[in-house]
């Protein structure tokens, strides 16, 4: 751990922040002088500090560690380039059309990766009037179910939750041509075009 790139990334963010030294110092229940000493290089903060300093300055841990942040180049979010997370722990789902870290229950999550659906997961898609209705005979069980679906065209998102012991079959707006992503909970991420 270099202590001149922490002291300075805390300089930083604590300006960004619009925060004094003093300020810091009091939610942490510490002395300024020690975040001066931190600013300047001449140490780095405990271990048993970083939680605290990390959700004041709004950064991971690890950013604090490595003394910097590295910002997303911007990529206008087209919605075909949608990524999608999901935290084995808890099931919760992120999404994002950049290069994000993402980290749900204490771990850091990986981009799923899709791919184009078989037999055993195609999803049944029927044009009726100005909407798709989606359904399937997937499994629908507590260890085994299709827990989202998602229709991304260049612009839009459309997300539908889906929960065990339900019966899969939904309505969405047709706005065009795009990818409709599913995920089996046991088989990963799956789409088809339309």
């Amino acid at each position: 751990m270099d202590c001149k790139k922490v002291g300075s990334l805390i300089y930083t963010l604590r300006k960004e922040k619009g925060m004094t030294q003093k300020e810091i110092a009091d939610l942490m229940n510490i002395s300024d002088k020690t975040i001066s000493k931190w600013e300047r290089g001449l140490g780095c903060p405990d271990v048993s500090l970083l939680s605290a300093l990390s959700k004041i300055l709004g950064v991971n841990i690890e950013e604090i560690l490595l003394g910097g942040v590295n910002p997303n180049d911007i990529v206008g979010g087209n919605m075909k380039r949608i990524k999608f997370y999901v935290c084995p722990q808890c099931g919760n789902l992120l999404t994002a059309t950049g290069e994000p870290v993402v980290s749900c229950c204490g771990r850091k999550l990986n981009e799923l990766t899709a791919e184009k659906a078989n037999e055993e997961h195609k999803l049944n898609i029927e044009h009726i009037e100005d909407e798709l209705y989606v359904s399937a005979e997937h499994e629908m069980t507590k260890d085994h179910y299709i827990s989202f679906a998602a229709f991304a065209t260049g612009d839009k998102v459309f997300l539908v939750k889906q929960y065990p012991e339900w019966g899969l079959q939904f309505r969405l707006p047709k706005f065009g041509h795009g990818k409709l992503f599913f995920y089996c909970t046991k088989h990963g991420l799956y789409y088809q075009l339309i």
